[in-house]
C-alpha cells in the first residue's frame, strides 16, 4: 500500500521544480549576475541578454500549446484514442441563455464534455453547474475573473485566481481536476501553483474560434479539419460569437459535429471519462 505522506511530500516537490524555459531562465540571471560581478563594465549586454530572455517567456505565454512551462494536455493518452473517443471542452461558461441548449444537444447525441468554467459565473449560476455535473458532464477551473492580463499576473494574484475558483466549484460539485488558462495564454509562474492545486493544464488539439468568428461553416470546418480519435476540442458557452441571424454559433455547430462524431465512430467525452485507463483508474499523463 503506498505511503501517503510519501505522496504528499513528492506532490510538494514536484509543485516547485521548475519547467524547463522557468529553469533556463533562472540559471541565466544567474550567470547574468556573476558576469555583472565579475565585469561590472560590460552591463550593457547583461540587460541585453536578460530582456531576450523575458521576451522569450513572453513569447512562449502566446503559445497555447507550448510545453516549455510544464506539462500541457494536448491529446489524449492512448487509452481513450484507442477507444475512439475526442474529449469535448466548452470555455467561459456558464452562460444561462446558452450552456441549457449546449447540455440539451449533448444529451440527444450522448455524449459528454467537460465545461471551462469562471470563478464569478459559478458563484452567479449554482443552479446551472449542478444541472451540467447532473447530466453526466465535469466542470473544470478557468480563472475566477477570466482577466485579459491573466498570463501576466503576480504567484499570489494566480493563486488566488485558481484557489477561489476552486473553492466555488468545489461548493457545488466535484473539485476540479483540470485547469485552462483564459485564452490559452500562461504564465511562467503557473506551473507550480497548479501542482498544488492537484490540477493538470489542458489546452486542446484544435479549437473553432468560435469566440471571436460567427462563421458556423469556418468554425466548424477548423474543428474537423483532420479529426481524429484523441483529439481535444475546444468550443465556447460562454462569451461565443453570434451568426448573422443572432444564434451563438457554438448552437449552429454542435449538432453538425456531433453527427459528424457519429458517423465517424467516435465519441465524445468529458476529460476525466477519456483518461480513465483500463484498469478503471484515473490517469494523466505527465
Amino acid at each position: 500500500m503506498s505511503d501517503p505522506g510519501n505522496q504528499s511530500r513528492l506532490r510538494s516537490a514536484e509543485a516547485w521544480l521548475p519547467s524547463p524555459a522557468v529553469g533556463v531562465s533562472f540559471g541565466l540571471h544567474i550567470a547574468c549576475l556573476l558576469a555583472f560581478i565579475a565585469a561590472p563594465g560590460r552591463w550593457v549586454w547583461v540587460l541585453v541578454l536578460l530582456a531576450a530572455d523575458h521576451i522569450l517567456l513572453a513569447a512562449f505565454g502566446l503559445w497555447p500549446r507550448s510545453p516549455l512551462f510544464g506539462p500541457n494536455l494536448v491529446r489524449l493518452p492512448a487509452a481513450g484514442t484507442s477507444r475512439g473517443e475526442v474529449a469535448l471542452t466548452f470555455d467561459d461558461g456558464p452562460d444561462p441563455a446558452v450552456t441549457p441548449y449546449v447540455l440539451d444537444l449533448l444529451d440527444r447525441h450522448g455524449a459528454t464534455a467537460s465545461f471551462f468554467c469562471i470563478g464569478r459565473r459559478v458563484a452567479a449560476h449554482p443552479d446551472l453547474v449542478r444541472d451540467i455535473v447532473r447530466r453526466g458532464h465535469s466542470v473544470e477551473n478557468h480563472s475566477l475573473r477570466h482577466s485579459y492580463c491573466f498570463a501576466f499576473g503576480g504567484p499570489l494574484r494566480l493563486l488566488r485566481e485558481v484557489r477561489q475558483t476552486q473553492r466555488v466549484i468545489g461548493e457545488i460539485a466535484t473539485a476540479p481536476r483540470f485547469f485552462r488558462a483564459p485564452m490559452g495564454l500562461r504564465s511562467p509562474l503557473l506551473h507550480p501553483i497548479l501542482t498544488r492545486a492537484g490540477l493538470r493544464y489542458v489546452s486542446w488539439t484544435r479549437r473553432g474560434c468560435d469566440g471571436v468568428s460567427g462563421d458556423a461553416r469556418a468554425v466548424l470546418r477548423r474543428l474537423t479539419r483532420e479529426l481524429a480519435a484523441g483529439d481535444i476540442l475546444m468550443l465556447h458557452d460562454g462569451s461565443c460569437a453570434k451568426t448573422g441571424a443572432g444564434e451563438p454559433v457554438v448552437l449552429a455547430v454542435l449538432s453538425a459535429l456531433l453527427d459528424l462524431l457519429n458517423r465517424r465512430g467516435l465519441r465524445g467525452v468529458s476529460l476525466p471519462m477519456a483518461l480513465i485507463s483500463e484498469t478503471g483508474r484515473f490517469t494523466v499523463p505527465a
